[in-house]
């Protein structure tokens, strides 16, 4: 029986320096080097600090994945690596280590799209048939996609302004909560019940789009609002908008899967993938969204990691798909090429 080829993943695509050893459906390792406490102080991810982050660590992070699965590069077969959309300073870092290991050792080279990463994944973890819907629903990200293959998407429908993971940042900020805001938000949800009145954007229009601006900054106007009653935000009323502002995100999320459902006849499961997929409310959600079966990911695999990175280059590796030293580094790499720039992508075009 021959083995299948073993894969070198690299992911940097944001604050995280990963990277991991796949052969086929098998994770041999995953490292994933976390910048949390570089970017603390400011509120969110800076992308010249992490962009320095990733380059500072990226060969750890190869290092450390080659000795977890107990390899040497002698036993790599390819180099896949995201190549975009993403912060393009930490893209170029990951982009140039991948160059340079395929060089050095003569391997395949592999440009793997960062959302295709997260795309692929419930195929990675449960061999899930085509066609499925996936939500995908992360910090930079949200939208439904019909994943008809290995490199066939059809975008339904997505956020036209923030990302939910986005807000869930910038809500932790308004209440003074640490960041990465989608935890901490979680976690002071618990001690809170969300009877505090917020809109659910975009839910009295047909079809997928989302909207999580305004839902943002009715939570802000409600927080001044109890600041200015009380004297200062108790921290109840903290936890009691924690609270009603997961509920409202995860309202949103599952009206529009039943819209995707619809506008989807034929798939045989919803997947869920991306950071805020491990948000337990959310996942409660889109289980009574639907009967069809919900596959979710560990929460490892939710979140940016670099076994999906690797498992999508083996499919591209496979399909004879591969990559030169002319590969370049993208910010913005739509899935589905082919359908309409989304509300507010920007001058640019869109991201995703």
């Amino acid at each position: 029986m021959v083995q299948e080829p073993t894969i070198l993943g690299i992911e940097t695509s944001c604050d995280d320096t990963a990277a991991a050893l796949v052969r086929g459906r098998a994770i041999l390792s995953d490292v994933v080097l976390r910048q949390d406490d570089l970017h603390a102080a400011f509120g969110g991810v800076v992308p010249e600090i992490a962009a320095r982050a990733h380059a500072e660590k990226i060969d750890l992070a190869v290092l450390r994945a080659l000795s977890d699965a107990d390899l040497t590069l002698d036993a790599v077969d390819a180099v896949a690596v995201t190549a975009g959309p993403g912060l393009i300073g930490g893209v170029l870092s990951g982009v140039m280590c991948a160059k340079g290991i395929a060089a050095a050792r003569g391997l395949p080279l592999v440009g793997v799209n960062h959302l295709a990463g997260h795309a692929l994944t419930p195929r990675l973890t449960d061999a899930v048939a085509f066609p499925y819907l996936l939500l995908l629903v992360s910090g930079g990200h949200c939208q439904f996609l019909r994943v008809d293959g290995p490199t066939a998407f059809v975008r339904l429908g997505g956020t036209i302004d923030d990302a939910p993971g986005e807000a869930f940042d910038k809500v932790a900020r308004l209440l003074g909560l640490p960041q990465p805001g989608g935890p901490a938000v979680e976690a002071c949800a618990r001690n809170g019940a969300p009877g505090i009145p917020l809109p659910r954007p975009l839910l009295d229009r047909p079809g997928c789009d989302m909207s999580f601006s305004g839902l943002k900054t009715a939570v802000l106007r409600a927080r001044d609002a109890a600041s200015a009653r009380d004297g200062g935000l108790r921290m109840s009323v903290r936890a009691d908008l924690c609270s009603s502002f997961q509920a409202a995100v995860a309202d949103i999320l599952a009206a529009k899967t039943r819209a995707a459902l619809h506008a989807a006849p034929g798939v045989g499961a919803i997947c869920v993938a991306g950071g805020v997929a491990a948000n337990g409310a959310v996942r409660d959600a889109l289980r009574g969204a639907t009967a069809l079966p919900l596959i979710a990911p560990p929460l490892a695999l939710c979140t940016d990691n670099a076994a999906m990175i690797a498992y999508a280059g083996g499919v591209r590796l496979a399909l004879g798909l591969r990559d030169g030293m002319d590969l370049a580094a993208r910010p913005r790499w739509p899935l589905d090429g082919d359908a309409a720039p989304m509300l507010g992508s920007g001058k640019r075009g869109a991201k995703a």
